[in-house]
């Protein structure tokens, strides 16, 4: 299976996509700690199902030492008691802030200031882009069924 495009083959998204990536990078870089994007990442792939974001991110984070349960309850996060309240409140504001058309209110304020006791501004406003950077990333690899399982940890950094 071939992906529909190669985003990277062509000059206005190849220099778009470059952008977008050095942006990604900053947000790795930021004062969230890493499992924490790691998972949110995951989750927002899962919601969107983004194949290829979630083969990358779950290759990645278990690169970085992320246990295989904690990989296979992200989907249920509620009910699973391997997560901290940090964790969870992250993985609450991912899933609004990925749902939004189906969440009639977008971002609950009781979402938004649970992860505010969780998370300074800093760290809030890499969550947040981190939040958007995945929907725009997955909504890229969807559009062009850009295949998965090929992925080898840190490929993409």
């Amino acid at each position: 299976m071939d992906a529909r495009l190669n985003y990277f083959a062509d000059p206005t998204a190849g220099k778009a996509l470059g952008h977008v990536m050095a942006a990604g990078k900053l947000i790795k870089e930021s004062a969230l700690p890493a499992a924490t994007q790691e998972l949110v990442a995951l989750r927002v792939s899962q919601i969107n199902g983004c194949a290829f974001c979630i083969d990358m991110h779950t290759k990645d984070a278990a690169a970085a030492g992320e246990t295989p349960v904690r990989l296979h309850l992200v989907a249920a996060w509620r009910e699973a008691t391997v997560f901290t309240d940090a964790e969870r409140a992250a993985l609450e504001l991912a899933e609004q802030g990925t749902r939004i058309a189906d969440a009639a209110g977008g971002v609950g304020d009781e979402a938004w200031a649970n992860a505010a006791k969780h998370y300074d501004q800093e760290q809030l406003t890499a969550l947040t882009l981190l939040i958007s950077f995945m929907n725009l990333a997955n909504r890229l690899n969807v559009i062009a069924q850009q295949p998965a399982g090929g992925y080898e940890p840190g490929q993409l950094h």
